[in-house]
């Protein structure tokens, strides 16, 4: 009997403990829950508590700022610090003498009248705040057209700092001026510029300064060239003041250098240019007597000339002075033009002397029988050359005597050796000349040519040393 009752209150006791475990665990989940509920309410009291801190901050800010003053006015002279990050450079148009730059343009200043004591040391602001304070009227002096990206909103970005100073910066696309000098075309380097400053504030308002230095404050992204006929070699950064009626301005300047890649006129103008002489020197070794073919070489490459001289300058502005490629076009185009004259040089001395004589030695070799009585019908006078009349002669012995006088200078004429240099195959001693000098005169001018050019710096004017 004691057995059976001790069972029961086993069980009974295991089951209790069980019940306690389960409301322990109970309990537990309920209160990691009502802390999870509690810390969650913390955060958004806290963060509720930052934006009404923060609105508050910007409304008593802005609360009786005027954006029409520049900061710091009739006290101290406004300082605008500015970078300019180049994300891609080009292209670049040789006929319109200007340039395209992608940049990310940063301006920097304090406005006392913005500080703030907040749990923030910096606050990131929307760029709609930007039309509420004073921005610097910054324009590009070199600038043709100049797009600030809005899409999908505008690309500003706006930072105030818990003393006043303010960080400015906007994405802009910029078409500027690239003045060029081409006397050294195609082996030619230029230094395009961008300028900018204050539009209606002088040095006594305010002044520009680069943020950190002339050497750093311009760089441009490693992927950044868009260029396909320049290197871009470097960019360096300046200041400069200019004078105006209106008072003394201050102007920042960027120089960007670029070097023009010749391969592409290597291949386009200077081979073809080339190769257009030597054909036109081709006709120095053909027959003087060969006249339509030598005819055909000279006008051929003279109108080729033509045509590549013109198609060279479609590329290029119309600039008043001549270019290293003008000065090896015009060069080629009179190697080939001389070619031409010493043809016509060569046929017109073959006509007076050779031709006549080449005919006269072919009609020797094969003469052509005549009829003595038909030359003895001829008038008297055809035949005085050879014949001595005398008074007392009769008419039959004096037609005797024509006959075998020309008889004999028939013989004569049959006899005579044709002289084998005055043939149609023989050549000018002009083209002998030709062959030579030619070939020589225009492997020199390209050894002093490319030698000149390749050789030394190019002048790049209008540039202002970094200060």
């Amino acid at each position: 009997m004691v057995a059976l009752h001790s069972a029961p209150n086993n069980k009974v006791g295991r089951f209790s403990v069980m019940a306690r475990l389960v409301l322990s665990l109970l309990l537990l989940c309920e209160c990691q829950n009502s802390l999870c509920q509690t810390s969650e309410a913390q955060k958004e009291a806290a963060a509720n508590d930052n934006s009404t801190v923060f609105t508050r901050i910007l409304d008593g800010l802005l609360d009786g700022y005027d954006n029409r003053l520049r900061p710091g006015l009739g006290e101290n002279v406004t300082e605008i610090k500015t970078n300019i990050f180049v994300t891609s450079f080009g292209p670049v148009s040789d006929t319109e003498m200007e340039y395209t730059i992608d940049v990310f343009f940063r301006q920097s200043w304090k406005d006392e009248r913005l500080c703030f004591k907040g749990p923030m040391v910096m606050l990131p602001l929307n760029n709609l705040l930007a039309s509420n304070i004073w921005t610097p009227d910054t324009f590009f002096l070199n600038g043709k057209k100049s797009i600030a990206h809005n899409m999908t909103t505008p690309n500003k970005l706006l930072r105030l700092q818990d003393d006043g100073t303010l960080l400015y910066t906007m994405r802009l696309t910029i078409s500027a001026e690239c003045p060029m000098q081409l006397e050294d075309f195609p082996m030619d380097a230029h230094a395009c510029p961008l300028k900018f400053g204050s539009y209606a504030y002088p040095v006594s308002e305010v002044v520009y300064t680069w943020t950190t230095g002339a050497a750093k404050s311009v760089v441009v992204a490693e992927d950044g060239s868009r260029l396909n006929q320049y290197h871009l070699v470097g960019q360096t950064a300046g200041t400069e003041d200019i004078h105006t009626s209106r008072g003394q301005y201050t102007v920042m300047m960027a120089h960007f250098y670029l070097k023009r890649k010749i391969g592409y006129f290597v291949i386009q103008t200077y081979m073809p240019c080339f190769m257009t002489v030597i054909l036109s020197q081709v006709s120095f070794w053909l027959n003087r007597e060969s006249v339509p073919a030598r005819t055909v070489f000279g006008v051929t490459t003279v109108l080729t000339m033509t045509t590549l001289s013109i198609s060279a300058r479609n590329s290029l502005p119309k600039v008043a002075y001549a270019t290293a490629m003008d000065w090896f076009i015009a060069v080629c185009y009179a190697f080939v033009f001389s070619a031409l004259i010493e043809f016509a040089t060569v046929n017109y001395f073959t006509k007076r002397s050779w031709a006549w004589d080449g005919k006269k030695a072919l009609e020797a070799q094969h003469p052509k029988k005549r009829d003595p009585m038909v030359l003895s019908k001829k008038p008297n006078n055809v035949c005085s050359a050879g014949v001595n009349y005398t008074p007392n002669l009769t008419k039959d012995v004096s037609i005797s005597t024509i006959s075998n006088t020309t008889s004999v200078q028939l013989r004569a004429s049959e006899t005579k050796i044709p002289d084998p240099k005055k043939t149609y195959n023989s050549v000018s001693k002009i083209d002998k000349v030709s062959r030579i000098v030619f070939p020589v005169l225009f492997g020199t001018f390209n050894l002093v040519y490319w030698a000149t050019y390749l050789n030394r710096e190019p002048v790049v004017k209008g540039v202002v040393t970094s200060t």
